[in-house]
């Protein structure tokens, strides 16, 4: 096996140990734990980084060393083959760009699944009883405040627009609430995978649920996938939840459906423009907010952690990456 650097961008909060065990595959380990985009760059352009075969990013490395745009992909050395990144969304890697240049990327299905699946029933729980200006209130010494009576989840149907490991672990969860379940994806799932879901179109979904909760990718064909004209389609006194990205909601169009009543309350863990969050929906208080705390466990995290590590070494021991992007997977199946 030739020479084959492992390349660290940001830090490993749970699973540093492990990573120094890759140097028993790779050639060497290095790191770039803090910086910027510019210095990076730099770096990359004076060949120090040359030799590198695999690099470990994260959504939480991404202030580093900016976006995996083609400017950055044009620098890299190459050598590299593989990009092993942590986070279930990867919007900002290009894997369009990364594809063309013969870089294959993987990321962290599978780990996030419980943790962000508990966080969209927490939201949607608290967005279905209204939870916002009670708990604000109690808080504040002011006991109820101006409380106002919720819903039950029980016989409300739960659309679900996105049924892949996070969608399918929502379901099961809502179900245990008695709500019922429809969902709509590109493609229909095998009937053994829908565990009773109904599949519907996507105008179909829109017109009928209770509760919404948003459980895709974000990628330029879904970029305010619900906007105005979507939230015309739905039900009067909507519930949206949204664990997955900001931008797949129009966030102007929301606060507007919020403040007229058609949307009758909102959960959201993720926003448009993180960390800033449109001002309309920290006045509304029909609007349940967290900040961006779907995998946001101990066990969660370590498990992201080592199933990067376990990419890695995959990629240079065997290279093959255990859990690539689906759209890579796609390019190849038309090759």
């Amino acid at each position: 096996m030739s020479q084959r650097a492992a390349l660290l961008i940001g830090d490993l909060n749970h699973a540093r140990k492990e990573w120094q065990e890759c140097a028993q595959v790779a050639s060497k380990l290095l790191e770039y734990p803090k910086g910027g985009r510019e210095d990076f760059l730099s770096k990359c352009r004076s060949g120090e980084f040359d030799g590198v075969f695999v690099l470990y990013r994260s959504n939480d490395s991404n202030p580093v060393t900016g976006d995996f745009n083609e400017e950055l992909l044009d620098v890299l050395p190459k050598s590299l083959k593989y990009i092993c990144h942590n986070g279930a969304g990867y919007n900002n890697i290009d894997i369009a760009a990364c594809t063309k240049r013969g870089i294959a990327v993987s990321s962290t299905p599978i780990a996030v699944n419980d943790a962000t699946a508990d966080i969209a029933i927490w939201l949607m729980l608290g967005a279905l009883r209204n939870i916002k200006h009670s708990f604000q209130a109690v808080n504040q010494g002011k006991w109820r405040g101006k409380f106002e009576l919720g819903h039950d989840p029980k016989n409300k149907t739960l659309g679900i627009l996105g049924m892949g490991g996070i969608g399918s672990a929502v379901a099961h969860r809502a179900k245990a609430f008695g709500m019922k379940i429809q969902y709509h994806n590109r493609n229909r799932l095998p009937s053994n995978e829908e565990d009773g879901a109904k599949y519907v179109s996507f105008e179909e979904l829109l017109k009928t649920s209770d509760v919404l909760s948003l459980n895709l990718a974000l990628n330029p064909s879904t970029k305010h996938i619900i906007g105005k004209a979507q939230f015309e389609t739905m039900k009067d006194g909507v519930i949206i939840v949204n664990t997955a990205r900001g931008a797949l909601i129009d966030e102007a169009a929301l606060v507007d459906a919020l403040k007229s009543g058609k949307v009758w309350t909102v959960g959201l863990d993720v926003f448009e423009e993180e960390p800033k969050i449109h001002p309309g929906l920290l006045e509304c208080e029909n609007a349940v907010l967290l900040p961006h705390l779907g995998t946001g466990t101990f066990e969660t995290q370590r498990d992201m952690e080592l199933l990067v590590l376990e990419n890695l070494k995959s990629a240079i021991k065997d290279e093959k990456l255990l859990t690539q992007v689906p759209e890579q997977k796609k390019e190849k199946a038309n090759i």
